[in-house]
């Protein structure tokens, strides 16, 4: 198969900065997804109905002239926050970062029994939790950090709220997905493009490489095999989320390198390469374009998009200002490219 053409996809989880970082990347997220759930880690973070509104807002000037694209807003979750907030229509999902897991996550949650009040107003209305799946104990290893989640954390509030929609987001681990096949109730994964190429050994053998740098990290080889396995078995409960997180290449390049990778320019052309490497080219629609909508209630996309088997240089770094943000796989050969449907 050397063509092949979908519905439009969805990127269930991207973060696009604000200000000249955000005009600059908007147009890669908007070239192939018509949707975006768009994270609120922000500073000050998106906590209210205002401060969605004006984000939306931002985004939407950035997007390239006749250009459609809808970015889908999020609530950050913070201790003490007033239920009634879920209640604005802006909120799409509300995002759970337990606090200090990532970047600008100083604010999250120090307390998820407190959230109670706050989950069950989004289990009746039916918004999604959207959750960085990682304790923050010092005594754990970071390797182990969403494993220990999924045991002590996430398999509590599966019970405690049966209905709820929950999103393990940017997953890392076989037992994250174990834990998401296997649940009772609404339970969904997003995966992340380079979560399905890179495995610690990328980051770490040879060198310290930061633009492989994100959170939760890498892991084992075994780990993204079983990331794979899951994109492509067809579960509706697995769908396409980039984690597209840009930094400047001097935040990334030092002692204390910034978590995350900007993979949105090369996004959709990994997920192509690897379902092609696991002989799943006819299940990448489901995974792209069906299962995520389905998830949240949403109708699939009308309009489609071609894939070509066509090998590509992958962009090079993108000038912002006075800095250079290096886009996932930059520079290297991609075989399959975005074509005109």
């Amino acid at each position: 198969m050397d063509r092949l053409e979908i519905r439009r996809p969805d990127d269930w989880h991207v973060h696009f900065r604000e200000g000249e970082v955000l005009r600059a990347v908007v147009p890669f997220t908007a070239r192939q997804f018509a949707r975006a759930i768009v994270m609120p880690n922000l500073v000050p973070p998106v906590t209210d109905g205002a401060r969605a509104r004006a984000y939306r807002d931002e985004i939407m000037a950035a997007l390239p002239p006749d250009t459609s694209f809808e970015p889908l807003m999020t609530c950050y979750l913070t201790d003490g926050l007033d239920p009634a907030v879920m209640d604005d229509e802006v909120f799409t999902a509300a995002k759970l970062y337990p606090a200090h897991a990532t970047t600008n996550s100083a604010h999250g949650v120090t307390d998820i029994a407190g959230l109670r009040p706050v989950l069950e107003r989004m289990q009746r209305l039916g918004k999604p939790l959207l959750i960085h799946g990682e304790v923050t104990h010092p005594e754990v290893d970071v390797f182990d950090r969403e494993a220990v989640f999924v045991e002590t954390v996430l398999a509590g509030l599966r019970r405690d709220f049966p209905e709820l929609k929950i999103v393990l987001e940017h997953v890392t681990t076989a037992d994250g997905i174990a834990f998401v096949e296997e649940a009772d109730g609404p339970t969904a994964a997003t995966i992340t493009p380079h979560h399905l190429v890179i495995d610690r050994n990328d980051l770490l053998v040879g060198g310290i490489r930061p633009h492989l740098y994100c959170l939760p990290v890498a892991k084992r080889r075994r780990h993204r095999d079983a990331l794979r396995r899951a994109a492509v078995s067809g579960s509706p409960r697995f769908f396409l989320g980039t984690d597209t997180a840009p930094h400047a290449v001097r935040d990334k390049e030092t002692a204390c390198g910034c978590a995350g990778i900007f993979c949105a320019p090369t996004a959709l052309e990994v997920y192509a390469e690897v379902f092609d490497e696991e002989g799943a080219l006819d299940r990448l629609e489901a995974f792209a374009s069906l299962n995520g909508p389905a998830f949240y209630g949403l109708a699939a996309n009308e309009e489609r998009i071609l894939l070509e088997r066509q090998p590509v240089e992958a962009p090079g770094p993108l000038t912002v200002g006075g800095d250079s943000i290096l886009p996932f796989r930059a520079g290297e050969r991609l075989e399959w490219r975005i074509g005109q449907a």
